[in-house]
């Protein structure tokens, strides 16, 4: 039996990257001798261990056989004589088709070692068109190793572009669609995810409520870049700088959705996109497990962020219904991540990306006064069914003098 470190630990030890988890590759074992030594077997398509001590993941050495559509369509070949190379073989990328043996040498067959220098995503062989979730992956790591300079290598972006030509992308589960875009959105650069999957095509497949969006124009007064599309991914840079949260960055991905169905009679202006991007965000929640976090959160910023950029011209009752209508009293914390994503959309402009946004310090400042009524109090004093009626007015009153003290000199 040989052992064998695989995958990604073997690519960021050579980056010099922190490596968070390490995956291993038994070849020459059957799954019965693992079992006898004490690993505990897991997976259902194809056997993984783990390891009685450190409970890392050791994976039998196997082929695989393309047999129908998608990402399940394989048969597998895991016996003892399947040897390292044909292992990393079935592989997506070459810096992903790298391992290192007990004495510590380097197996590459396919030059990812090369390509780790070159800064290449190059796939391992033309087997890449026969998984679809590959396309997601290139995307994902050109997002996630941009910093270093990674690429997309042309002959492997020509490939997806036949993947999705073909049809073949239309087999992707909507579970792991998602689960690749999570991972892409806690990422250091998750708009290049989705610029990715639009250069190939695959974007119209797996998000077409975001790729609509492309081509759409806007008001050149208030938006320099014009594009709706540009527009988002300028959004989502933002929000990416603002916030590590998923939910933040999947809000400003969707916040403007309903303009890519705005009448073409009414552009470049988008009356109504608000209430129509919500629809559009439900309708992915139907089709992909959306956490309900990111959910919410989406469809409140869809529908509000043209409220919290008006935050100075809203009456002090129409502020109180604000944070009333976002849930702000009881979600304090998912209030302040819908500012800090109203924040993304103001600043995910052409010359807008390093201004102040007053509006959520302003709103910020009219939440403090309104939360730091004492319900209780206001409702001792009336009868229930004037208690609601009261708590507002009291509400409203103290964000009117939390403003009047804000403007004053």
């Amino acid at each position: 039996m040989q052992v064998y470190l695989v995958g990604g630990a073997v690519r960021d030890e050579r980056l010099g990257l922190p490596v968070r988890e390490r995956d291993w590759c038994v070849v020459g074992a059957t799954p019965s001798e693992l079992i006898d030594a004490g690993y505990k077997q897991v997976g259902k398509d194809f056997p993984v261990f783990l390891h009685p001590e450190s409970g890392e993941e050791y994976a039998l050495a196997r082929t695989e056989r393309k047999t129908a559509a998608g990402y399940h369509g394989f048969d597998f070949d895991t016996s003892p004589d399947v040897p390292i190379e044909e292992d990393l073989g079935r592989r997506d990328l070459t810096i992903n088709a790298l391992a290192i043996d007990e004495d510590g040498r380097l197996i590459d067959p396919f030059g990812g070692e090369r390509d780790l220098e070159r800064r290449l995503l190059r796939h391992v062989s033309d087997a890449f068109a026969e998984d679809p979730v590959r396309i997601l992956r290139a995307a994902r790591f050109a997002a996630r190793f941009a910093h270093l300079g990674f690429r997309i290598a042309p002959e492997t972006r020509d490939l997806m572009r036949a993947m999705v030509a073909s049809g073949e992308a239309d087999a992707l589960v909507p579970d792991r669609v998602w689960k690749e875009t999570e991972t892409a959105l806690a990422g250091p650069s998750p708009a290049l995810f989705f610029e990715a999957l639009r250069s190939c095509g695959a974007l119209r497949v797996v998000f077409p409520e975001v790729d609509a969006l492309f081509g759409v124009p806007q008001p050149v007064q208030w938006h320099p870049e014009v594009d709706t599309g540009l527009h988002t991914m300028m959004v989502v840079v933002q929000a990416a700088r603002l916030s590590d949260a998923v939910e933040v960055r999947f809000a400003a991905l969707v916040h403007d959705l309903g303009k890519g169905t705005t009448r073409m009679a009414d552009l470049p202006s988008h009356p109504g996109h608000e209430r129509r991007g919500v629809k559009l965000i439900n309708a992915i929640n139907d089709r992909m497990p959306l956490p309900r976090t990111c959910r919410d959160l989406g469809a409140l910023l869809a529908e509000y962020h043209t409220h919290c950029h008006r935050a100075f011209e809203l009456r002090d009752d129409t502020v109180v219904k604000l944070f009333e209508k976002t849930d702000a009293f009881r979600r304090p914390e998912r209030f302040e991540q819908f500012l800090v994503a109203c924040e993304a959309d103001a600043r995910g402009r052409t010359g807008f990306e390093r201004r102040t946004y007053g509006q959520a310090s302003h709103l910020r400042s009219a939440f403090a006064a309104a939360a730091a009524v004492d319900a209780g109090q206001v409702a001792s004093k009336h009868d229930r069914k004037k208690i609601p009626a009261a708590i507002r007015k009291a509400r409203v009153a103290a964000v009117r003098e939390a403003r009047g003290r804000d403007q004053s000199p």
